[in-house]
């Protein structure tokens, strides 16, 4: 029987309660006849530990979880400690020093879920952003001269190259190749950014030519927005620099009910260091310690990891009991509109998954 290894990294706010319930489901998926088991470790990285020890992880923190199968995370950010720091310090340092460059973020409508787009069937709306989550505008390439004075000024570069543009657009139309429409839709800015966004587009042309059966078109990052609202339908695979992607899958999350109910994967696809899969809601410390937390964007992530691992029955099982729940408006949280907790849901998920109802 194979055994999975797997790191838990909560992180801060809510991440203490979804990672914890995106666990128990996997437990759950883990029993029985099931051909695999799970072993965790746990890793109380984030803003307390920064309170403790000046940092959000420790400088050795890469080893302890390199050789993992795979990394659960809830979320990074703490209203006492400045974003930068919470955010360079754990969720980067991590996929910067484990090359995870493909960001990948599923969307689409589930069922029993009230989507913004009324006009918007739900076959419409489903997409997979690909952010590449290596370099762009968040190289951290930069600096500030002056501080305090009138002359002050302050640099943010985005540093874009060949090979992380090859490589991030290789992996795309690869995954649009994957899919029934074999489209994909190339995000860029070159018409005002006329150096590096230029580049990306001269080398998704020169990718494209590697995938002939793959549709492909562009589209401003602007326009995007609109095209995203007005015609979803014509959308399916859709790659963009990292700040673009960032932006984008957030406006995609609203679109399809919630960003409570989005995941993502941090995906290194040459698999020499473990992948990290989260929900991207962020740590919402307003409803902290409340039971409020929407754990299905965690359960939807680890959906992702399921299907990283070569899990895929598996995976698919807790899809259809994540799908059972959603479609039952009783078990909808507060971001949906409802009145549920989070152990509420989490208890309808595994209860889908031991019936056998999923």
């Amino acid at each position: 029987m194979k055994t999975y290894t797997i790191a838990t990294i909560p992180g801060d706010g809510i991440g203490k309660e979804v990672v914890p319930a995106g666990q128990e489901v996997m437990q759950v998926l883990a029993t029985g006849s099931a051909p695999f088991r799970f072993e965790f470790e746990n890793f109380d990285w984030g803003g307390d530990y920064y309170r403790a020890h000046g940092v959000m992880m420790p400088s050795d923190g890469l080893e302890a979880i390199r050789n993992k199968d795979a990394i659960l995370f809830g979320s990074a950010g703490d209203p006492h400690i400045p974003d930068h720091i919470t955010l360079w310090g754990l969720r980067l340092k991590i996929c910067q020093g484990f090359d995870q460059y493909a960001n990948v973020r599923p969307t689409r409508i589930l069922p029993g879920i009230d989507a913004p787009l009324k006009r918007c069937k739900s076959e419409d709306l489903n997409w997979i952003i690909v952010r590449e989550n290596s370099e762009g505008e968040y190289a951290g390439v930069g600096g500030r001269v002056h501080q305090g004075h009138p002359i002050e000024a302050a640099t943010d570069v985005s540093i874009m190259t060949r090979a992380g543009v090859e490589r991030i657009m290789r992996f795309a139309f690869k995954l649009a190749q994957s899919r029934p429409r074999k489209l994909l839709t190339v995000i860029t800015k070159s018409n005002a950014q006329r150096h590096a966004m230029v580049m990306w587009d001269e080398i998704a042309l020169q990718i494209s030519k590697e995938f002939p059966d793959v549709r492909w078109d562009k589209e401003l990052v602007d326009a995007s927005t609109a095209r995203m609202i007005n015609r979803p339908a014509s959308l399916d695979t859709i790659v963009a620099t990292n700040l673009h992607a960032d932006i984008l899958s957030d406006l995609a999350a609203a679109l399809a009910g919630s960003l409570g109910i989005a995941p993502t994967g941090n995906i290194d696809p040459e698999r020499r260091y473990p992948s990290m899969f989260e929900p991207i809601h962020g740590s919402a410390f307003d409803i902290m310690g409340k039971g409020l937390a929407n754990p299905v964007g965690t359960f939807w992530s680890v959906v992702m990891l399921l299907e990283h691992l070569g899990e895929q029955a598996a995976a698919d099982r807790l899809m259809r009991a994540i799908e059972r729940v959603t479609a039952d408006k009783a078990l909808h949280t507060g971001d949906l509109g409802g009145t549920a907790t989070t152990t509420q849901v989490t208890r309808a998920v595994c209860q889908a998954l031991e019936a056998n109802d999923a």
